[in-house]
């Protein structure tokens, strides 16, 4: 349903699944597992596996912190995208990489589920494009110190209006890994 002209492909985009990101993450472990098993389906799909790295003032480019966990591997002909931004799309060539695949519609894990999940969540949706979260798929810190809910909590609402949200022509929506089917996405 997206509103970008032909643009009828799906793409996996995978978050700041970085060292430094992730660490001390809710549930890392699974949603690691979760995200592999996702990156596993769309590769025997032939869908694109489009992989986003931060980098900023406390994730420096070429740092341990900074390099995308040991159990993903991006492949050497996917795109990797380097942000400074929360939003995947902000000041990177995400859009160009989308278009030239006819990407209309993304697939989103990753994290942080209150930073930089919900900003490419909602930067996707505003520029066209269908965004469908993969609900055990992202995940964050813990930040209750500084008044957020606990992380499980983030996760949970997010997941809750996510499900919910569309847009003239575009819709949202969440789903479980293990009900992503990338074969049967347009």
């Amino acid at each position: 349903m997206t509103t970008l002209k032909d643009r009828p492909h799906t793409a996996l985009l995978v978050v700041d699944v970085q060292n430094g990101v992730v660490a001390e993450a809710h549930e890392r472990d699974g949603v690691v597992a979760n995200i592999a098993s996702l990156v596993e389906s769309a590769r025997q799909a032939s869908v694109p596996v489009i992989w986003v790295q931060h980098a900023d003032e406390g994730l420096a480019h070429g740092s341990d912190e900074w390099q995308i966990v040991d159990e993903l591997r991006p492949g050497d002909a996917e795109p990797l995208i380097e942000k400074r931004y929360g939003d995947s799309f902000e000041d990177t060539d995400l859009e160009r990489v989308l278009s030239s695949l006819g990407v209309g519609r993304l697939v989103v894990s990753g994290a942080q589920t209150d930073a930089c999940i919900r900003s490419t969540l909602h930067g996707a949706i505003v520029r066209g494009y269908d965004a469908m979260l993969v609900s055990d798929a992202h995940t964050t810190d813990d930040h209750s110190e500084w008044g957020a809910p606990p992380p499980d909590k983030v996760i949970a609402h997010t997941n809750l209006y996510w499900s919910y949200q569309s847009a003239p022509g575009r819709t949202g929506g969440t789903v479980a890994t293990t009900d992503v089917d990338f074969a049967a996405t347009p």
